[in-house]
């Protein structure tokens, strides 16, 4: 056998060895929860405006949905951001991004232009937070060439309060999230900044190594353009911001490609650490020391990079518990011939990458992943992982290697010892359906006590995956108010005990990819038909602790005074 042949043979075995592998990772004798496109039949009609080629890399990266309840009815009501392309933008033109009310019976009404907030710019993603502390949400929004900040007024409508409040940046942002950083009561500003584009110097698709891909002319960047810097904005509690970002360490001063922020508290030490998926360089851990400093520790606490030490291109980001051991895990969606990055939290800032030890490596290679979340599926108390694909460049279907340009989904359902296995073909033909996908937020759209997904796709309308879960098993969700600090109470850490499992969550502002999420906390319960206990470590430092709680409800919690009435927490703040 010649030198050829044998290695052709090596490389015949090896993909053979590992579709066996692949194969023995699907879940078996498991019941999965289908997951339903019930788009159609909610009345929205949203299409992100499309290029077709793609040929600037703007054009390829916008799409983060975000799920706020802005008239405080207790339904999740859903925003759609939207970007022109390079071609109208240079024309003045716009495209509007969409705001959409849940109306409590499967359908939504668009209610865009009563609520102002269907222009903000060539936008990208965001997140929700009370920055004001009124006790309504208010939406931040990413764009390229200025953010804006929309005030919930309370009456249906938002004010565009960006020059007060000093938070437009100015950049190509992308990610963004709240969190009091600082603990003083106030919701502070995390804006992730991508490379420094500009319309009158747009870089000339295909023109150099970087603009090429399998040897097909493609989009430049983002190797070999220049990053663009960071940006945290401190709150001073009087509607307006400050720039820390150099004081405090984290304005990015080499400029990596910048993708997706959170705030966690990774550590339990009562203080917001921050975690910053970038795209083709190092990943950020922003240690918060408690003096108003970061110390970025990625490659110490082993979040900067992959297991073996490469660089990835990280996209989207998404924290939880999948482990019961009260420490948040990190996983990053990444580029097609990588791997999505599982990172575990071993405690005081120990990671170790296990994603191909969790199962969850091997299958995303063809991929190239942007919003994922950590939900339960099937309210059986262990977190699964969802992730949405699509690649960036259309001129992939030339290639006949390969994934094409439009990308199926992936569900990884939690087996509980540490593992997880790809139910993607059990989970609903839905899943197998080809789009272009970017944001995907994760939330209870019918209140029925199984959490759903909105995805929001390029080139095409959103998908609305309505999760039909598994009855048989139990559930609780809180929706949590403060009385000291931020009212939304993000950043709260919630305890959950039954029998002997233990389950933790926070409330979190932004994430998955410039996205947000219900910030209402579920938990699946199992078998179990009530909550032994539930305890909060409330932003103040105070600690609260509920007992023997009826499952498959929801609940308001008052900082204080535990379970109330939800009118006596959705109350506007003067």
């Amino acid at each position: 056998m010649n030198f050829y042949k044998f290695t052709t043979a090596l490389i015949f075995i090896s993909i053979l060895f590992g579709q066996i592998l692949l194969a023995q990772d699907v879940c078996k004798d498991r019941k999965i929860p289908q997951l339903t496109d019930i788009y159609k039949q909610t009345k929205i009609n949203f299409v992100h405006t499309s290029a077709p080629e793609k040929k600037y890399i703007v054009e390829s990266m916008s799409g983060g949905v975000l799920l706020i309840d802005y008239d405080r009815d207790g339904w999740q009501d859903i925003y759609f951001t939207n970007a022109p392309t390079v071609e109208m933008a240079l024309k003045k033109e716009r495209s509007k991004s969409l705001l959409y009310r849940n109306n409590g019976d499967g359908t939504f009404a668009d209610v865009t232009d009563k609520a102002g907030v269907g222009f903000p710019g060539y936008a990208m993603g965001g997140a929700v937070g009370d920055f004001n502390n009124d006790n309504l949400p208010d939406i931040y929004v990413t764009c390229l060439g200025g953010n804006v900040l929309y005030q919930n007024n309370g009456d249906g409508t938002f004010a565009d309060v960006t020059k007060k409040a000093g938070v437009a940046d100015g950049r190509w942002s992308v990610g963004a999230a709240f969190g009091d950083y600082d603990a003083d009561g106030f919701l502070d500003l995390i804006v992730i900044n991508y490379v420094d584009f500009k319309f009158n110097d747009l870089p000339t698709f295909g023109s150099m190594p970087t603009c090429k891909f399998r040897g097909v002319d493609v989009q430049c960047g983002p190797r070999g353009l220049k990053g663009a810097g960071d940006s945290l904005f401190k709150n001073n509690g009087d509607g307006t911001f400050t720039d820390v970002s150099k004081q405090t360490g984290m304005d990015d001063k080499d400029g990596y490609y910048g993708m997706q922020p959170l705030w966690s508290d990774f550590s339990n030490t009562g203080r917001l650490d921050a975690y910053v998926a970038n795209d083709s360089t190092p990943n950020f851990f922003y240690r918060n020391d408690g003096k108003g400093k970061f110390l970025e520790e990625g490659l110490i606490t082993g979040t900067a990079v992959s297991g073996d030490g490469s660089e990835q291109g990280s996209m989207g980001v998404a924290v939880g518990d999948y482990l019961h051991t009260g420490n948040f895990s990190i996983y990053t969606t990444n580029f097609v011939d990588e791997y999505n990055t599982l990172y575990r939290n071993n405690g005081k800032y120990d990671f170790a990458d296990v994603s191909f030890a969790a199962k969850v490596a091997q299958v995303t290679r063809p991929y190239v992943g942007w919003g994922t979340g950590f939900f339960d599926l099937d309210n059986d108390t262990w977190l699964d992982l969802f992730v949405v694909n699509g690649h960036v460049y259309p001129q992939m279907d030339q290639i006949s290697s390969g994934l094409g340009y439009k990308q199926g989904k992936l569900l990884f359902i939690n087996n509980g010892d540490g593992t997880f296995c790809d139910a993607t073909k059990q989970g609903g033909a839905v899943l197998s359906e080809l789009r272009v996908s970017r944001g995907a937020a994760f939330g209870d759209l019918d209140n029925d006590g199984q959490i759903d997904v909105v995805v929001e796709d390029l080139d095409s309308q959103p998908m609305v995956l309505k999760n039909e879960g598994d009855k048989s098993n139990h559930w609780i969700t809180l929706e949590l108010a403060a009385k000291q600090g931020n009212p939304l109470a993000i950043g709260a850490r919630i305890k959950v005990t039954t029998g002997k499992v233990m389950q933790t969550e926070e409330i979190r502002s932004g994430g998955s990819y410039l996205s947000q999420n219900d910030l209402r906390v579920h938990f699946g319960l199992g078998k179990a038909t009530k909550v032994d206990s539930i305890e909060i470590r409330w932003n103040s430092g105070k600690i609260e602790t509920l007992k023997d709680i009826p499952a498959d409800k929801f609940y308001a919690v008052l900082e204080g005074e535990g379970i109330v009435p939800f009118e006596k927490i959705r109350t506007k703040k003067k």
